[in-house]
């Protein structure tokens, strides 16, 4: 048999049997869960967590890391279908963006947890390490991260959170901590739930349909079939575009006094320029999504010392979601002059300007599969194997190539990309009498990894330098004098004036799919690596109050080279109902293939306005000439210190940590780029592209780049307190974070990316709930609280917006016709509160500051129905 060897049997049942829902009260972790019966306490066991030991779990209370542990009925009770959003509202140190006009980080959101991007934080299902995403977010931190959305909240029997540097027990990635999600492993029976909801404002609708159900596979095992259909459409909090370079707006003196609002076909091309439906030419909001993800989870035991197990996912969605708006004169429609000396405007084929449209449709996939049992010695195993993939294919439409005029089709293919990744692991245990107070659990293993990143070329239309790309393409003019051609073409009626600047013959416009430009055969390919890596663990009780734990290792990289990195844990118990506990660490994370790889040219606002900006990767030719050095992996030291405590139905956990980053991996400060020969350092960089042979180098405003840019400390402090009085659970979390530049990063960043880094994001964060049950009846109330930040505006921050505290107000009641039956109705964010409006930052139409961490979509009001079988 499979022996306990040290492990309290009840403590082995409870994590075999996963009662994480049915014990969540007796945590200081557990938040808003429901109060259970009292056959439910007396045939449960002490809570365990698997994450932060490496070689065996522990009850929470023992741990020597700080872990939420976040039961099935917490993740139900968030009126989310995007588990990113479900986190965020439970745990304060998980902090999450609403990025509009942001490609595809409109789709896959960045999110960050104490502080650090979703890259520096591993990501677990069952343990084992969750794939990435396809998609590296452009500026800032650069992450690519898994996309934690394809995980369905339905598949979930519970989440444990570490929140503590954990590289030397899981690898690289492992800086922040560590999210493992626990699946369901029923055996019989199941859930089935439907969701509606909307936004206040009357959009954003969304209809969440979930389901479970639970086979038996003979007596000794079973198959866990989870799926979810989720359907978002888009919100709008944007106003008309108005701004004094161009006004939509006819009830605006800027829009009074714009001529193209007195031409009847433009006035009725603008309820056309933005396919999206909004009564605005460029909303502001959350796009339109719909997705539909399957995750399955089996087991076998062959015998007593011997468990196959395998675990996957198939998911599919879809978005799509509005760029910036193209108006006439601002650089893409533009008069052109035609090879027959004739006008050609873009305005012929959109009379209104044009909003581009941006779609992307991913395809996840992953499967895990191993053997697990327990050798005659009392050595333990699991031998496993993995395979994830991430695919996005773009298409973008409502836009045109304006180099090739009017040639040029409205919709385009710009690529696709592929994130691959294939994994080996073998992890042992194995508990050695040395004659000390009790056992030494040592646990060890090897694992290899190969990973691939692609970007995969788009059609010819979406990358082509088309003739318009650059000046005088049919060579009508010479030094201000028409040529034989320019002649002809005046002899047949043209308006050809040479000696005229401001003659469209003169007119360059830009290069490939106007809004994202397709992946062009030079910027194509496929960027792979393979790691391989070992492990040691060991932990013991040294006595009755203290628990040690240490852990070293080893990992070696083709791209990047070897790394060793270690940490050390402690427990002690001051007393029966209070502990002491604290680790240090160091660890490290290496830049994916697709950070190394990715190129991109998009619409940013570097100075509030829209600019052309491209990103290339540091070892480009185009990197290379600007002064890009080769990337290199990020490295950590890690300190934390605790106490965690309980008096009868009262549990607190107090702790604090220290981070601090060396090499940090970030995109350098958008370099301008202009043709023009009085901006000196514009114009040189404009000469770089040239000589690197990027097309349309004359059309490009601005240029970025990733590299190891400087070095930061992050400081903060976690604080959970949970209270149980008979049918009702109060809960508070609160979460400090500060961090700071360690670095001279001037070279990198300029002031507003600086200060932006250290100071736009809250320092305090926290969640409040009290959860009551009368019979059938239960009411949930929790407050999301989040403090005070500034944001730069101007590039040398000498602008800045500084933006007050906000409280969110959740309220649901659910009730139980039957056994069976639940119905529930509630909002969050029930008083319909936003952040402050922007003071400048955006423009366009944006109200609120777009990449603002705290929600600004208003309240959001919802019903489902609940069945269990």
């Amino acid at each position: 048999m499979l022996k306990q060897n040290k492990l309290s049997k009840a403590i082995k049942t409870g994590l075999m049997t996963c009662a994480i829902s049915t014990v969540a009260l007796s945590s200081a972790m557990a938040q808003e869960t429901q109060a259970p019966d009292e056959a439910a306490v007396d045939a449960s066991y002490e809570k365990v967590v698997i994450t932060g030991s490496r070689g065996a779990p522990r009850s929470l209370a023992d741990s020597p890391v700080p872990v939420d542990v976040l039961s099935e009925d917490d993740l139900a009770s968030v009126p989310f279908s995007d588990t990113n959003d479900i986190l965020k509202t439970l745990v304060p140190s998980y902090s999450l963006q609403r990025q509009p006009i942001s490609d595809g980080a409109s789709f896959i959101r960045p999110a960050t947890l104490r502080g650090m991007p979703t890259d520096k934080t591993l990501v677990l299902v069952n343990s084992k390490r969750r794939h990435r995403s396809a998609l590296v977010q452009i500026g800032g931190s650069g992450t690519q991260g898994p996309d934690i959305a394809t995980i369905p909240a339905s598949a979930l029997k519970g989440v444990e959170v570490l929140r503590d540097g954990a590289a030397a027990q899981y690898g690289s990635d492992a800086i922040a901590g560590v999210i493992n999600f626990v699946l369901k492993d029923n055996d019989e029976g199941g859930s089935f739930s439907v969701e509606g909801g909307q936004y206040y404002e009357g959009d954003g609708d969304q209809v969440t349909i979930t389901g479970n159900i639970g086979f038996a596979l003979g007596d000794k095992g079973f198959f866990s079939l989870s799926g979810e259909y989720a359907d978002s459409d888009s919100t709008n909090r944007g106003e008309q575009y108005c701004e004094d370079w161009f006004c939509a707006d006819a009830s605006d003196p800027r829009g009074a006094a714009n001529p193209y609002l007195s031409d009847p076909d433009f006035v009725a091309g603008l309820a056309n320029a933005n396919l999206g439906g909004e009564n605005v030419v460029q909303p502001w909001g959350q796009p339109n999504t719909s997705a539909t993800r399957v995750f399955f989870n089996s087991g076998y035991e062959f015998n007593d010392d011997m468990k196959f197990y395998a675990f996957g996912n198939y998911s599919e969605s879809e978005g799509d979601a509005s760029f910036y708006y193209r108006y006439p004169g601002n650089g893409t429609i533009e008069d052109l002059r035609q090879e027959d000396g004739s006008i050609y405007s873009p305005l012929e084929k959109f009379p209104g300007g044009f909003t581009p449209r941006f779609f992307g449709d991913i395809t996840d996939f992953s499967f895990v599969g191993g053997l697990e049992g327990e050798f005659a010695n009392g050595m333990t195993y699991d031998f496993s194997g993995r395979f994830g993939s991430n695919e996005i294919k773009y298409t973008l439409k409502n836009t045109i190539n304006p180099s090739m005029g009017a040639d040029s089709p409205t919709s385009f293919k710009p690529g696709n990309l592929i994130n691959e990744e294939t994994q080996f692991s073998a992890d042992f245990t194995k508990y050695l009498d040395f004659g000390m107070y009790s056992d030494v659990l040592f646990a060890f293993g090897a694992t290899y990894m190969d990973e691939s990143y692609e970007l995969e070329g788009g059609d010819e239309d979406s990358y082509s330098a088309g003739p318009y790309s650059l000046p005088d393409p049919w060579g009508f003019c010479d030094d201000g004098a028409a040529t034989a051609a320019g002649l002809a073409v005046i002899g047949n009626g043209s308006t050809l004036n040479c000696a005229d600047s401001s003659d469209a013959v003169y007119t360059a416009v830009g290069v490939g799919s106007n809004g994202f430009p397709g992946f062009s055969p030079e910027y194509s390919g496929k960027y792979d690596r393979d790691m391989y890596g070992i492990y040691g663990d060991v932990s013991s009780d040294v006595s009755e109050a203290l628990y040690l734990q240490a852990a070293v290792r080893y990992e070696d990289y083709s791209d990047f080279g070897s790394e060793l990195v270690g940490k050390v844990a402690f427990k002690y118990s001051l007393n029966d109902d209070f502990n002491m506990r604290g680790s240090v660490g160091t660890g490290f994370r290496a830049p994916t293939p697709g950070q190394q790889g990715t190129t991109n040219v998009s619409t940013r606002l570097p100075d509030g306005l829209p600019v052309a900006t491209g990103l290339f990767p540091a070892l480009s030719a185009v990197g290379q000439a600007l002064g890009a050095e080769a990337l290199k992996p990020e490295k950590s030291l890690n300190y934390s210190l605790g106490v965690t405590g309980s008096i009868d139905d009262l549990n607190v956990t107090l702790d604090f940590y220290r981070i601090e980053l060396e090499d940090r991996f970030y995109a350098v400060s958008t370099l301008d780029v202009s043709t023009d020969e009085t901006d000196a350092d514009a114009y040189a960089n404009y000469l770089k592209l040239e000589a690197a042979g990027v097309a349309g180098a004359n059309t490009i405003g601005g240029v970025n780049y990733f590299q190891n840019a400087f070095d930061t400390v992050t400081n903060g402090m976690d604080f959970v307190v949970t209270y149980t009085m008979g049918d009702t659970v109060l809960s508070t979390s609160i979460n400090y974070n500060k961090t700071e530049i360690d670095s001279d990063a001037s070279e990198f960043l300029n002031a507003e990316d600086q200060h932006d880094l250290e100071n736009a994001i809250p320092e305090w964060r926290g969640v409040a709930s009290a959860k009551h049950s009368f019979d059938a009846l239960t009411l949930l109330v929790r407050a999301n609280v989040y403090g005070s930040y500034t944001n730069a505006i101007a590039s040398d921050a000498s602008t800045k917006q500084d933006y007050d505290p906000t409280v969110f107000f959740d309220l649901e009641a659910s009730y139980k016709i039957s056994d069976n039956v639940t119905i529930a109705a509630g909002a969050r964010n029930i008083f319909d509160e936003y952040p402050d409006k922007d003071n400048g930052d955006e423009c366009c139409g944006a109200v609120y500051w777009s990449s603002n961490i705290v929600d600004w979509q208003g309240g959001y009001y919802y019903m489902r129905l609940n069945t269990v079988f």
